[in-house]
C-alpha cells in the first residue's frame, strides 16, 4: 500500500497530460465533436430519420445513443482532466473509478446490413466518435494505472522516485 505522505508520481503524469499539447487538442477535437453531434442529431439527422424504414429507424435510434453515450463518457474525461489543470481537482481525485471512463463495452449490435441504411451523417460521426473513445480510452489506461501497481511504468520515474525518496526530497 502507498505511502498517503509521499506524492504520488502518477501527480506529475497526470498534472503534465493535463498542461500538454495533446490535452489541448484533444480537448478542443472532442468539444467540438460534441457540438457538431448535438447539431446533427437536432437537425439534419433528425430529418434523415424520419425517411428510414422502420429497422433502419430502429438501427439509427440505437446507434445515435450509442453516439452520445461515447462522447459524454469521453467529455466527461476530459473536463476532469481540464479541472486538474486548472488546480480545481487534485491529479489523485481525478484516479478515482469514477472519473475513469466506463470500462463497460458500448457495442454495434446492429447488423451490418442495418448499418448500410443509416445516413452517413450518423455513421461519420458514430466512426470518429469511435476513433476519439479509444484514443482517450488508451491515454486512460496508460495515465491511471491500478492503484496496487506499486512502480511507474516508466522505469526511469520509478528511479528518480527512489533517488527523491532516497535524499529526502
Amino acid at each position: 500500500m502507498q505511502d498517503t505522505l509521499k506524492p504520488d508520481w502518477r501527480d506529475d503524469v497526470i498534472q503534465d497530460f493535463a498542461r500538454s499539447e495533446l490535452f489541448e487538442r484533444t480537448f478542443q477535437e472532442g468539444m467540438e465533436l460534441v457540438e457538431e453531434t448535438a447539431s446533427y442529431l437536432d437537425g439534419e439527422g433528425r430529418q434523415e430519420s424520419k425517411l428510414l424504414s422502420r429497422n433502419a429507424a430502429l438501427a439509427y435510434a440505437a446507434e445515435s445513443m450509442r453516439l452520445t453515450t461515447r462522447l459524454m463518457q469521453v467529455a466527461s474525461w476530459l473536463l476532469v482532466q481540464r479541472a486538474v489543470r486548472e488546480g480545481d481537482m487534485a491529479p489523485a481525485a481525478a484516479c478515482e473509478d469514477r472519473y475513469r471512463l466506463n470500462a463497460d463495452e458500448v457495442s454495434r449490435k446492429d447488423s451490418e446490413t442495418a448499418r448500410s441504411e443509416l445516413p452517413r451523417g450518423l455513421t461519420g460521426l458514430a466512426d470518429r466518435a469511435e476513433r476519439l473513445y479509444e484514443r482517450v480510452r488508451h491515454l486512460d489506461r496508460r495515465m491511471y494505472l491500478d492503484s496496487q501497481t506499486a512502480e511507474p511504468a516508466n522505469p526511469v520515474l520509478g528511479q528518480l522516485d527512489r533517488l527523491k525518496s532516497a535524499f529526502g526530497g
